[in-house]
């Protein structure tokens, strides 16, 4: 059975890290468990209140070894730079890149891959029309995230595979030309559940009030 963990609402939004190494390869996840972490997507908030999400769920092997495949080469595109000078690197640094690292060897055993996608295209769409698609996914996106942590499931926002978007759309049969993916979800089981909240920068760094 899947765990249920009893917590508060700030503890699941300050301890829904992205997981990546602590992701159980091993355990299957169920059906009915992810379909109540969608369910609970859904409910996010939508431009206009049109709701032009689909998630399209990917557990059968062939083809997430095909994604697999996408994800590496768009890794190799965007990190092979970084991969390379990892032992020179700062020690926080090095886990993050060691992370980063272990996810693209293991992609393909992550027992699923979700694609949150939206209806329509990005390339010719004015900047506030791309704001509109990508706040209405990606805040469905975060749901289904916090959704699955609450039930003993780890996940990441990942997009290596974009700049291969329209080899995956093959793979999955999603049309390329009428819905957009918006990322890769890798989502299994965590190794664990000690999850704790993130270092992060004094809020007075990021905060301004009333202008810059």
């Amino acid at each position: 059975m899947p765990l249920k963990f009893d917590l508060t609402p700030d503890e699941l939004l300050s301890t829904t890290r992205a997981v990546r190494k602590r992701l159980d390869l091993e355990r299957p996840v169920e059906r009915d468990v992810l379909i109540e972490c969608l369910k609970l997507a859904q409910q996010a908030p939508a431009a206009s209140n049109r709701q032009h999400w689909h998630f399209v769920v990917v557990t059968d092997p062939e083809k997430r070894a095909a994604l697999g495949d996408l994800y590496r080469r768009g890794a190799e595109l965007a990190y092979s730079d970084k991969f390379a000078g990892i032992q020179s690197a700062d020690p926080p640094t090095q886990r993050l890149l060691g992370s980063a690292r272990y996810l693209v060897d293991h992609i393909e055993e992550v027992p699923v891959h979700v694609i949150p996608c939206i209806e329509g295209r990005t390339e010719d769409a004015s900047p506030a029309a791309q704001a509109g698609m990508w706040g209405t996914i990606l805040p469905a996106t975060w749901s289904f995230m916090l959704a699955a942590r609450s039930r003993g499931l780890g996940t990441v926002l990942t997009t290596f595979h974009l700049p291969f978007e329209k080899e995956a759309a093959e793979i999955l049969d999603i049309p390329f030309q009428q819905v957009t993916q918006a990322g890769l979800v890798p989502v299994a089981y965590t190794i664990g559940s000690d999850f704790k909240p993130a270092p992060r920068n004094p809020l007075e760094d990021m905060l301004h009030w009333d202008g810059w």
